[in-house]
């Protein structure tokens, strides 16, 4: 009979203590990609909790579990540019929390949604519209790359302020205002006619040289060919061509082979 009432208070004990650690959780475990970290009575501790299983004291410590890895925040901004005229733009922002220093960023900031809301929104809208006043609206499109690696560097200064490393950084759907779109493709039109009459004027340039050419190539050959033909050379070569044969006319007594004089005279 007593050792049954030792067992039954045993037994109760251990509920108790199970109850209580259930309760109030000494332990906490931190999973993969987090960290933890420690407060005593609310206030922030250096120790920064891995992760895995770590005890703690119920009621005076509590865990605030932090996310460090890689986030992905987009966020639609708009600016303008040095000729200005109106940028829009999404964003694409990776980047997340330095492990060691979650600590610091959970005490001067918040978590991870404060960090988005109070640092990372601000400084990307800031820093895009000091980047894009550097550049007109045609070199914003030209010089793309160059311009997100000015927004790159200098998101990434900014954001190292509050531990919070920048990963890689994309402008999304980079557009401008309606009216200035309609403009641009309207000067494209207006540039491509423009060489398009340039084209066929210079064609008919040079079409009109080398008839120019070709017509003083004929009377230049010609004019050698006058020159060369001497009423000797002419009879030299009727001579050269001659077949044996007289020409014929017709006179009082029938046909007479035609002799000319001169020819025969060696003039």
């Amino acid at each position: 009979m007593k050792s049954n009432t030792s067992f039954y208070i045993a037994s109760a004990i251990a509920v108790v203590i199970l109850a209580l650690g259930i309760l109030f959780k000494p332990f906490v475990i931190i999973n993969a990609g987090e960290r933890g970290v420690l407060m005593e009575f609310g206030k922030v501790q250096e120790i920064v909790l891995g992760e895995g299983i770590h005890t703690i004291i119920p009621i005076v410590t509590t865990v605030e579990k932090m996310s460090v890895r890689v986030q992905k925040h987009q966020i639609p901004a708009q600016a303008a540019s040095k000729d200005l005229q109106d940028v829009f733009t999404d964003v694409a922002l990776n980047w997340h929390i330095l492990p060691e220093k979650a600590n610091t960023i959970f005490q001067q900031i918040g978590n991870e949604g404060e960090v988005v809301q109070r640092i990372i929104n601000p400084a990307v809208e800031e820093v895009l519209k000091a980047v894009m006043a550097k550049y007109t609206a045609e070199e914003i499109i030209t010089k793309r790359e160059e311009v997100k690696t000015g927004v790159d560097i200098a998101l990434t200064n900014r954001l190292a302020n509050y531990n919070i490393p920048v990963d890689d950084i994309s402008l999304v759907n980079v557009h401008f205002s309606e009216r200035f779109s309609e403009a641009v493709e309207a000067k494209q039109i207006a540039e491509q006619d423009a060489k398009k009459a340039e084209f066929i004027a210079l064609k008919a340039t040079k079409d009109a040289e080398a008839e120019v050419n070709r017509a003083q190539g004929r009377a230049e050959a010609q004019r050698l060919q006058r020159e060369t033909l001497t009423p000797v050379l002419l009879q030299q070569q009727a001579i050269e061509k001659w077949d044996g044969k007289f020409p014929t006319v017709l006179g009082g007594n029938g046909a007479l082979p035609f002799i000319n004089i001169d020819l025969a005279k060696g003039k």
